[in-house]
């Protein structure tokens, strides 16, 4: 519910791989919450979340600092937190637990990760309801929203917290390297199914939701990780739209095009 369309506004802001770069980047936080509280999720939802932001506001930080490209230092960034995440889950723990921490555990999801969840969910509709339209002015015309006072900056805090607190969160059933994929794979598909975004956010929680039950499906009779089963059927949601969606689909694209020379 929440993910998709924090996803959607990622998409036209053309930064789809942030959300990757943050996915990984709670994980040294996760990793040595781990190794000072074991599996406890208040332990874990709070490492994760310094680790996030850290990652989320030194990017931009040191991208001002020394006049490089943020994506730049959001690669760098996101590759020493990813290898740090790994190395210490590896020393403190076992394949078991680095392979929950990476891969989630869907079917294992206890009531304080559930909790976790809903409370999200909340707060991020709750958030967006109230700031849809600086977000929107932020995704099409920022100059107009800096010549308004529209504190442009301040929001895009705002989302990039909102955005590190949803990966947290869906870490605990999908893991750190899957839980980006029902953030973004639905909200790319979404474009292809309307033109405003009201209608791509609903295009978007609609396709996550239904890739959530079909990846359970999945899962449970072929014998698959339900994280990846989640994710591999938001994938074929994804392709299929871009093969038959209505706006930008390469067959409705190939009919009109079919039309015009007939």
């Amino acid at each position: 519910m929440a993910a998709p369309p924090l996803g959607v506004f990622l998409v036209l802001r053309r930064m789809s791989l942030t959300a990757d770069v943050l996915a990984h980047g709670i994980l040294p936080g996760v990793a040595l919450a781990f190794l000072i509280a074991g599996l406890s999720v208040p332990a874990l939802a709070a490492g994760g979340l310094v680790a996030g932001l850290v990652v989320a506001v030194g990017a931009g930080a040191l991208s001002r600092a020394t006049g490089g490209r943020e994506d730049a230092s959001f690669a760098a960034l996101y590759l020493v937190a990813l290898a740090l995440g790994v190395a210490l889950v590896s020393w403190g723990g076992g394949a078991v637990e680095l392979n929950r921490i990476l891969f989630g555990s869907a079917l294992g999801v206890d009531d304080a990760a559930l909790l976790l969840m809903a409370g999200t969910a909340t707060l991020t509709l709750a958030v967006l309801a109230f700031a849809w339209r600086p977000l929107v002015l932020e995704c099409f015309d920022p100059g107009y929203g800096r010549s308004v006072g529209a504190h442009g900056a301040l929001w895009h805090l705002g989302f990039m917290a909102l955005l590190v607190l949803n990966l947290l969160a869906a870490f605990q059933a999908l893991g750190t390297l899957m839980a980006v994929g029902l953030m973004m794979l639905p909200a790319i598909a979404a474009r292809h199914w309307a033109r405003q975004v009201g209608g791509m956010v609903y295009a978007a929680v609609a396709i996550a939701a239904t890739a959530s039950v079909a990846g359970l499906l999945l899962s449970y009779h072929a014998d698959m990780p339900t994280g990846p089963a989640v994710v591999l059927s938001a994938g074929l949601a994804w392709a299929g739209s871009v093969l038959a969606g209505p706006v930008d689909g390469l067959l409705p694209r190939l009919l009109r095009r079919r039309h015009l020379t007939g």
